[in-house]
Order: C-alpha cells, then sequence, then structure tokens
C-alpha cells in the first residue's frame, strides 16, 4: 500500500538524491528541516555539498502545488510536500518541554499521521534517538536504507580455506610461477576476482589467490616490503594485493591492531619509484566537541594532532632502518620532494590523482557518496586504498551496514580491479590482542 514518508534533515545530507528513491510513496519535508539545511549550505565538506545539491534539486521540482497537492517526482513516483507550519501537539508537549527541531519533526509527522489516518506515515530518520523519541509516542520510524548492505558475512570470517584438495595441484603450485589453471580446481564457483585463500590436502598447504586476467591461482608468498614482513597468513594475502599493480583499488578491514595501516604504507614505500606521488590522508573527525577552528595555528597544524596515527606508522617502518641506512635517505628525499604527503581527507577534495598511490586510512567513517567522490578523483596510473574498522565508527548517521567502507565493499565485490581482506588477527601486541578479544 502507498505509504507516506516524513524526512528527517540527516537523511537528505547522506544523500542528496533520497527523494528518488521511494518508489511512488509520498514524500513530506517538514519546513524546519529546509531551515536547517539552510544552516548546512556553506563549506567545503561533503555535508555541505548534499545541502547546496539537494536545495537545487529540490528547486527544479518546486511548482505552485507543492504546499498544497504537491510535486510530481517523477513517472511511477510519489508526490513532494512541504509542510509549511511547525506544529506542536499536546502530546509532545506532555513529553518534552522544548520546540528542538527533532521534536518539530516529530511534531509534523504526528499530524500528518492524525490528517491521513488511512495512510500510513513513517518518520525516515538516520538519528537513533530520534526513532527511540518517535516510537515512545506511537509513531512509526525507521533507518534509511537505500544503501545499506545486508550480507556481513564477509567481515566476520577469518581467511577462506580449501580443505581436500588434490595434493597433486598445490605441488604444481610450488613448482609453477605463473600458477595452476583455476578450471582444474572445483571451487572456482565459490571465489570471486583477486580472491585469497588457503589450500589444503592431506600432506600440504598453501596460500594461493586467483588472478582474474589470467583465469589462474597463484601462490602467494610472504613478501617483505620496506622493512615490514607479514606475520600471519591475512597480512600475507594484505600485501599480495597492495604490492600487485593490476589490482587498483583495495580495501583492508580489521580492528585494530591488525596492521591495516603499516602494510598498506609499507607496500606503497615498496612501489615508490613507480608513482609520482604516495599520499596518505584521512577524515577528520572531532573529539570532545571542539571545531578545529577552535585549535591554535594554521590550518596544517590544526589537523597535525587529528594525522599522528599516520605519522606513527611511518615511525614504526623508520624504525626498523639505521639514521643513516639507504631507506631512511629514500624517505628522507620523499618527504623532502613532496613526494610522500601527510594531510587531512578535507584538503583532497576536488583534486585529479594521476599515478598516485593513495591511503585513506578510517575509511568507516566516511559516506557512501564519499567514497565515491574519492574514487572518481583516480586518474591514470593511481591506485586507491582504504583502511578501517567497521566497529569503530565516529560519525552519529552511519553504522556497521550504511558506512562507505561498507557499501564500496558489497558494490566492488567481483570486480577485476578491486581487491578485499579482513584482516583478523592482531599484531600490535599481546596485550592488544588480549584487550580486543576481552573488553
Amino acid at each position: 500500500m502507498k505509504k507516506n514518508f516524513v524526512l528527517d534533515t540527516n537523511v537528505i545530507l547522506h544523500d542528496y538524491k533520497c527523494l528518488s528513491n521511494f518508489e511512488e510513496n509520498d514524500i513530506y519535508l517538514p519546513i524546519i528541516v529546509l531551515e536547517e539545511l539552510d544552516h548546512f549550505k556553506k563549506g567545503n565538506e561533503q555535508l555541505n555539498f548534499n545541502a547546496r545539491q539537494f536545495t537545487r534539486e529540490l528547486d527544479d521540482l518546486v511548482d505552485d502545488n507543492l504546499f498544497s497537492s504537491g510535486a510530481s517526482l517523477g513517472d511511477d513516483k510519489g508526490r513532494l510536500f512541504i509542510l509549511a507550519k511547525n506544529v506542536f501537539p499536546k502530546e509532545l508537549q506532555e513529553a518534552f518541554m522544548e520546540k528542538t527541531p527533532d521534536h518539530l519533526i516529530l511534531g509534523a509527522t504526528l499530524q500528518l499521521t492524525k490528517d491521513h489516518p488511512e495512510t500510513k506515515t513513517i518518520l525516515v530518520t538516520k538519528d537513533i534517538n530520534l526513532r527511540m523519541k518517535a516510537r515512545a509516542l506511537g509513531i512509526l520510524a525507521e533507518d534509511y536504507i537505500t544503501d545499506k548492505v545486508t550480507n556481513m558475512d564477509v567481515f566476520d570470517r577469518e581467511e577462506l580455506v580449501f580443505d581436500d584438495v588434490n595434493p597433486e595441484l598445490i605441488d604444481k603450485l610450488y613448482a609453477s610461477n605463473e600458477g595452476v589453471d583455476v578450471d582444474e580446481f572445483s571451487f572456482k564457483s565459490d571465489i570471486d576476482p583477486n580472491d585469497c585463500f588457503v589450500l589444503k590436502s592431506n600432506r600440504a598447504s598453501a596460500l594461493a589467490r586467483y588472478i582474474p586476467s589470467e583465469e589462474k591461482v597463484q601462490r602467494v608468498e610472504k613478501t617483505r616490503a620496506f622493512g615490514i614482513e607479514p606475520r600471519n597468513a591475512e597480512q600475507a594475502f594484505a600485501m599480495e594485493v597492495l604490492l600487485d599493480d593490476r589490482v587498483q583499488l583495495v580495501a583492508l578491514t580489521g580492528r585494530s591492531g591488525t596492521g591495516k595501516t603499516l602494510l598498506a604504507l609499507a607496500a606503497a614505500l615498496h612501489k615508490n619509484e613507480d608513482y609520482k606521488q604516495i599520499l596518505l590522508a584521512r577524515p577528520i573527525v572531532a573529539l570532545a566537541n571542539k571545531d578545529l577552528g577552535a585549535l591554535p595555528g594554521d590550518a596544517q597544524e590544526k589537523v597535525a594532532p587529528y594525522m599522528q596515527p599516520l605519522f606513527d606508522n611511518l615511525n614504526v617502518i623508520k624504525n626498523n632502518f639505521s639514521y643513516q641506512g639507504k631507506e631512511m635517505a629514500i624517505l628522507d628525499e620523499l618527504q623532502k620532494n613532496n613526494k610522500l604527503v601527510i594531510e587531512a581527507l578535507a584538503f583532497i577534495r576536488g583534486r585529479s590523482l594521476s599515478e598516485t598511490y593513495f591511503i585513506i586510512d578510517e575509511a568507516q567513517n566516511l559516506t557512501p557518496h564519499e567514497i565515491k567522490t574519492i574514487i572518481t578523483r583516480a586518474g591514470e596510473g593511481t591506485k586507491i586504498v582504504f583502511t578501517g574498522d567497521i566497529l569503530q565508527i565516529d560519525s552519529p548517521y552511519l553504522d556497521m551496514q550504511s558506512n562507505g567502507l561498507v557499501y564500496m565493499i558489497d558494490r566492488m565485490k567481483g570486480q577485476d580491479l578491486f581487491a578485499h581482506v579482513n584482516l583478523i588477527k592482531g599484531e600490535r601486541s599481546e596485550l592488544s590482542e588480549l584487550a580486543s578479544n576481552l573488553l
């Protein structure tokens, strides 16, 4: 049956194209939502861009009926209405003291429910607390699920293992530098391009990867890169795809301490002669409610505390070498000539990146649209690596199923240019591993 959907501001800021995702149902925007969007229109962040873009799309839809009979959203779509009056029904007055924007959105939804009792009215918001408030008042509420990923199994499992493999095939894999035709294995239908896995027989085992361009299974070795050597099978798999120029998009997921960022940086430094620049970036998530503008210094000094984890990984690599060694000289030269750059992701916006090894840390704090914006910046010869822990999301309107990193992995799975490795085993320290498991 046809429904009425009331949209919260955060849905629009998350996806400015959301109006096209409600099929034949009608959409209502409380006037307070437009007021809130107005506060976001200035700035260079993705939220600001989304607010401006939605306003432009709304302007294209405006007609004389928008506030009465609604504006058509297109063929086989519903209509868009603006609820021009702020209402604060008695039910809300008894529950809440203040007329906050959230409460006015609840009031608009409650009034619409009363005005159209024959039609189910649902509030759509990414704010969990607002959904709880709505349900407490008997208002139907749900999350915006258009870009939510449903299959999360890949983030729980350890490395993929195939048992009872013909031992002769494993012997052949060790003997051949070019790999073995994938058709000789029985599990071809169970793997995707660039999948890494463990092969086991009754007398041997091997780490392997499916190479889609050659239709072969090749053996994976624990390759040392710029002083960093993989400590387990998962890290070996990660290093394998990080060093392969044929894989232009890589996602490394896993909890803190599994080596995601360190492996990516080591691989990038190992490949420094193949790229014009190595670029490390991460989104800025303010801590303790402190805005960047309140911090002392120029732009670089303001973001320096947020970039420190990237510098920490660089220092781990530096500590493996002598101060007078050639590797240290390479690092100093790369930084001196701006071939190795660490900066905030916000400073990357709008740039076109060619022949760049681009590592984006903490990618779980990005929206699907932000991920898309970053990938579409890639020019010829660029490799992009996203790292993140989907259990440590700092954005209030993203979760394990709706963040951009998970969304990208779900959509890119099966593409020849893409590889995803999920790291399970912590290698930072025994104490760190124990804390991750027990606390």
